[in-house]
């Protein structure tokens, strides 16, 4: 998240990342798996994951016989479809709602028959796929202000930069106004353009912090603290805490 100092007022600028491209996203929006390498996602707080397909690109352009599909959450059992949690009977996954305990690896398994032409003998082939979904927050406060809009990150922003453009065209205005419509017993009143500056302050939500190490593809975000970690204020830094076995933890017991 990032804060920009406004006049005397604090607000909050809000990045609009809601989960991250990589190369298996199709356009559909669906995000395929990749063998033997974990697919990094970044999901916004309280919205819904993208659909996570239990296959990779290239087996999805082959026939596949008898495919059976196992996904596992972050609390290493099996997923079963909930008011939170929906797997369709092709594999796909969506959860909704994402919360910070959601975070975490989720793993599917596809099983699948091949068939030998000659001798007709059939083989069971297993593959693995690993999701890493991580959680980007709203900033402390602004979900009341947002009157529950499931937008409420990209409202912020786009109201602020409207309050930046507005307070700059007051003082232009009122400049003009002093210089042409009151009377030369008044001080003059001068604005440059382009002299109005913000100031940013780099922070996060308490249980979030900044990791360029471990979210090189999403460095600037404010990503879910994950365990053995925890973040206590609005410090960009997920302390360490070997004790904390949850994702967005504030403290240390």
């Amino acid at each position: 998240m990032r804060a920009w100092v406004l006049l005397s007022a604090v607000l909050w600028y809000l990045t609009g990342v809601g989960w991250q491209r990589n190369s298996e996203r199709t356009e559909k929006g669906f995000i395929y798996g990749n063998p033997g390498h974990p697919v990094k996602l970044y999901v916004k707080l309280h919205h819904n994951s993208p659909i996570l397909v239990c296959m990779d690109l290239k087996r999805a352009e082959k026939e596949t016989v008898d495919p059976t599909y196992l996904w596992v959450g972050p609390n290493e059992k099996p997923l079963t479809g909930n008011n939170k949690i929906n797997i369709t009977k092709t594999g796909k996954l969506m959860v909704k709602d994402f919360l910070e305990p959601l975070s975490g690896l989720y793993t599917c398994t596809l099983s699948y028959k091949t068939v030998k032409a000659e001798t007709q003998e059939e083989k069971v082939v297993k593959q693995r796929y690993d999701f890493m979904i991580f959680v980007n927050p709203f900033a402390p406060g602004w979900k009341g202000k947002c009157n529950e809009s499931v937008d409420c990150q990209d409202n912020t922003n786009h109201n602020i930069l409207q309050a930046r453009n507005r307070i700059e065209e007051f003082f232009r205005s009122q400049a003009y106004i002093f210089n042409h419509d009151f009377n030369k017993t008044l001080p003059a009143m001068h604005f440059v353009d382009h002299s109005f500056q913000i100031v940013r302050i780099d922070s996060c939500h308490p249980g979030f912090g900044k990791n360029e190490g471990l979210h090189s593809n999403c460095a600037t975000c404010c990503v879910v603290c994950g365990p053995e970690t925890f973040s206590p204020d609005v410090d960009v830094t997920c302390q360490t805490c070997v004790s904390i076995q949850i994702y967005g933890a504030k403290s240390c017991p």
